[in-house]
């Protein structure tokens, strides 16, 4: 029937789509080097230049201790938020991506995170513990997860066009409940709450809750690369393949939520990490998503640590949210993946 999805043999789809595994690690490992140098220059470059000789005394005896407390306290924690919570976004990015088969997804763009930061606000504005907020954090993006696909999705299949808008109309909603909460909440923590709300680095409070969700979700998802290569394909082939649609959509979804939940909790709303960088991989790389999810998780880390440099050196001594250095980048691409898909 014409139009009809016709299932691809298992050999084909695999050696169009999947390279074999000893070509996964040379990019993987090019990759980790890059997000050490970005590290690296983050904990040197600011207001005070720390030199490479400072940065490796810092392991020594001899240790400075203007560039002990620069580094070690303020700049290490931040730039390793910023790594977690990049990788985090971009793996949300490309899950999503691969569920819909549409370059266009991003948690940003479909009200994932707007829903997280409507449950992390409500929390805080509560006067709620740590755990509570993540755990409203995670419900609001799940919330927003379950209202784009299902209003997109309706009685029959979503089609790129009508996610768009869903997702648009619903990060608008999300948008008028957070511009609610600004004007109920208390004078003096408007600027902060602000400054969170456009993807602010500088009062992460720890970076591990990001660093340590990143590593599971990547040692998680990794069995789960070559059916997630053919769910790539369309629900149909995958089920002819043998793949669980459903339980492993649901898993997806999950996934999603709790990746950009995290990230909303320790560095506010930061868009487009999640539509730039798995496009820019599959460009470069293929689509394999044994090598996508965990080049996602580097190169995402890596690009939100080179933008917060951005955004702290730019305007110094001001500085700037680090979302505004992501729109700044994202934008542009978003326009562009649009014009392609006409």
């Amino acid at each position: 029937m014409a139009g009809a999805e016709q299932p691809l043999p298992a050999g084909a789809a695999a050696g169009r789509v999947a390279p074999g595994l000893a070509r996964v690690w040379p990019p993987l490992l090019t990759l980790a080097a890059l997000s050490v140098l970005s590290v690296l220059l983050a904990l040197s470059i600011g207001s005070v230049h720390v030199p490479l000789s400072g940065l490796l005394a810092l392991f020594g005896s001899s240790a400075d201790p203007l560039y002990y407390a620069l580094v070690i306290e303020l700049r290490l924690p931040r730039a390793l938020a910023a790594f977690g919570t990049g990788g985090l976004l971009a793996v949300a990015g490309a899950l999503m991506q691969v569920l819909l088969r549409n370059p266009l997804a991003d948690p940003y763009v479909l009200g994932l995170s707007g829903g997280a930061a409507v449950g992390a606000l409500g929390a805080m504005l509560l006067g709620l513990g740590a755990l509570v907020v993540s755990g409203s954090a995670f419900v609001g993006a799940l919330l927003s997860t379950v209202l784009v696909f299902g209003l997109a999705h309706g009685t029959g299949s979503w089609t790129p066009t009508r996610l768009l808008l869903t997702g648009v109309v619903v990060a608008a909603g999300w948008g008028a409940v957070i511009t609610f909460m600004l004007v109920i909440g208390p004078t003096e923590r408007l600027p902060g709450m602000l400054y969170w709300l456009m993807g602010d680095l500088a009062y992460a409070r720890s970076a591990w809750p990001s660093l340590t969700m990143l590593a599971v979700a990547c040692i998680v998802l990794a069995p789960l690369g070559r059916s997630l290569n053919v769910l790539a394909r369309g629900p149909l082939q995958a089920a002819t393949l043998g793949v669980s649609v459903r339980p492993l959509e649901w898993t997806v979804f999950l996934a999603a939520s709790l990746l950009t939940s995290v990230a909303v909790i320790t560095a506010g709303t930061i868009g487009f990490v999640g539509l730039v960088v798995p496009h820019m991989l599959r460009l470069v790389f293929g689509a394999d998503q044994r090598l996508i999810l965990p080049a996602s998780a580097l190169a995402g880390g890596s690009l939100l640590v080179l933008a917060d440099i951005g955004a702290r050196t730019l305007m110094a001594p001001e500085q700037l949210p680090v979302g505004v250095i992501t729109a700044l980048l994202g934008v542009p691409t978003f326009l562009y993946l649009l014009y392609r898909s006409r």
